[in-house]
């Protein structure tokens, strides 16, 4: 079979998933007699490219990457993403925008569109998985279409599917990690004497942390995960708004040391409960000693442990990494993992 594929949004994950797709193109096409051609890119600062016949991939990738435009790769006049969508003729959208934690918007509508016009839908953003996911589940079915989103937390280590195939009718009762690389390393460099402003610094350096840290140090990016994690393995939606999380910008040297002395340290724990048949849901500084499987994870090292009614304790983890920026060949995995698994089920 083959596949026209649609980029929207085309950073360094969406370049790290055209690299792996061309390197995985041979066994793609052997084990699952697929072929595809990449018909549509929508970038946010380098144009627009709608090929119906397929891109040049090699010419794109070099051409964002070089800050040019893509736009002379292009068939068709296209000034925003919607008409890229619209004049694609794909059959997957990839869909790779920036994540708006608030609205889940323009993820939300570039989804929406993408499965009304008969597209499989594979995601990274956790915006439309936190603010859309009953939906857009429901209209995929309705289409006869996939809406996956594996990368969505803890990057390329499967999380969603292992739970959605792997524990059949097991009720989950809790989860606890760490879901934010970046406050991991700016914490584990604090204990190892630098300021929070110093470990800032360096994760803004290695482009790990945004120039506006916001979103990781005050814990909304842990929020959102937590969300997406509770709306979908609960099917219990919720916002990042109601998890109310408490970042680490409290969090001192003094308390660090103090912490260290007492062979403690500071975690950005991330963690839901159901009580009562409510979920209970929360991220903030905690203290965690040796005994918790947290307290090993230092700098980018990510993890989490789900408790359930059959398997008590089963945990995902992604080990630190050389580079410390968790790297974008993670998260692209994930996508293309999700991508495989359409093709799985198509020769079914």
């Amino acid at each position: 079979m083959h596949y026209n594929l649609c980029f929207i949004g085309f950073g360094n994950v969406a370049r790290s998933l055209v690299r792996l797709l061309e390197r995985k193109r041979d066994l793609l096409k052997s084990k699952y007699d697929v072929t595809y051609s990449i018909t549509s890119i929508a970038t946010g600062s380098h144009g627009f490219a709608v090929n119906p016949t397929g891109l040049d991939v090699q010419q794109a990738l070099e051409k964002a990457e070089s800050g040019k435009s893509i736009s002379p790769l292009s068939t068709f006049q296209v000034e925003d993403s919607i008409a890229v969508i619209q004049k694609s003729a794909a059959n997957v959208m990839f869909e790779n925008s920036p994540v708006n934690t608030q609205t889940g918007q323009p993820a939300l509508d570039h989804i929406r569109l993408a499965l009304n016009l008969g597209m499989h839908t594979i995601t990274a953003n956790k915006g439309p998985v936190v603010h859309g996911y009953r939906e857009l589940t429901a209209l995929a079915e309705s289409k006869g279409k996939k809406f996956r989103f594996e990368s969505a937390v803890l990057g390329g280590a499967p999380v969603f599917s292992v739970m959605r195939e792997a524990f059949p009718l097991a009720e989950l009762e809790s989860f606890k990690g760490i879901l934010n690389a970046t406050t991991n390393v700016i914490l584990s460099r604090m204990e190892n004497g630098e300021t929070y402003e110093q470990a800032l610094a360096y994760t803004q350096k290695i482009g790990l942390a945004e120039t506006d840290p916001t979103n990781d140090v005050d814990g909304w990016d842990a929020a959102i995960k937590v969300a997406a994690l509770v709306t979908v393995l609960w099917d219990e939606p919720i916002t990042p708004q109601q998890v109310n999380p408490t970042g680490i910008r409290g969090i001192t040297s003094g308390m660090i040391d103090k912490a260290k002395a007492e062979g403690k340290r500071y975690k950005l724990i991330c963690s839901a409960e159901k009580r009562d048949g409510r979920i209970v849901a929360g991220v903030s500084p905690q203290l965690v000693d040796s005994s918790s499987s947290l307290y090993g994870m230092m700098n980018s090292s990510t993890g989490v442990t789900f408790r359930t009614d059959v398997i008590l304790d089963y945990s995902i983890s992604l080990s630190e990494k050389p580079s410390m920026t968790g790297g974008p060949e993670e998260t692209a995995y994930g996508l293309f993992a999700d991508f495989v698994s359409i093709c799985e089920d198509a020769v079914q």
